[in-house]
């Protein structure tokens, strides 16, 4: 069984929207009592989630030659991830959070937008 490259990146897309949601509970969690274990470990899955996008990405895009443009929107989740990542090391909840929202919002949006292009609607 094969997987082509628009395949691929709605399955990536959605691993990586999925990470971030499970972020947002477990931080939910982590607010609400002494801590969550879930949280950290959730961080490298989330990290992993959006370079495995990342790679997805440009898998999508050599094999037909088409516009680079996802790979683009990769990179650009790679540097809220990282920034994300940096921001919940140190302890900058008030950052954090927010960027978190803003994460999962565009991660959702992209998948939503995968999902139209699809089913062949163009917005």
């Amino acid at each position: 069984m094969t997987v082509h490259g628009p395949a691929i990146l709605k399955i990536a897309v959605a691993l990586q929207t999925l990470s971030i949601f499970f972020q947002a509970a477990t931080a939910g969690i982590l607010m609400s009592s002494r801590g969550s274990e879930l949280h950290h470990i959730g961080s490298p899955v989330m990290y992993g989630a959006t370079v495995l996008y990342v790679i997805a990405a440009i898998l999508a895009w050599r094999p037909g030659g088409g516009t680079p443009r996802p790979i683009l929107y990769a990179a650009g989740f790679l540097v809220l991830a990282s920034a994300q990542v940096a921001l919940g090391i140190a302890g900058m909840t008030p950052l954090h959070v927010p960027l978190g929202v803003l994460m999962f919002g565009l991660s959702l949006l992209t998948l939503a937008r995968m999902r139209t292009e699809s089913r062949g609607e163009t917005t």
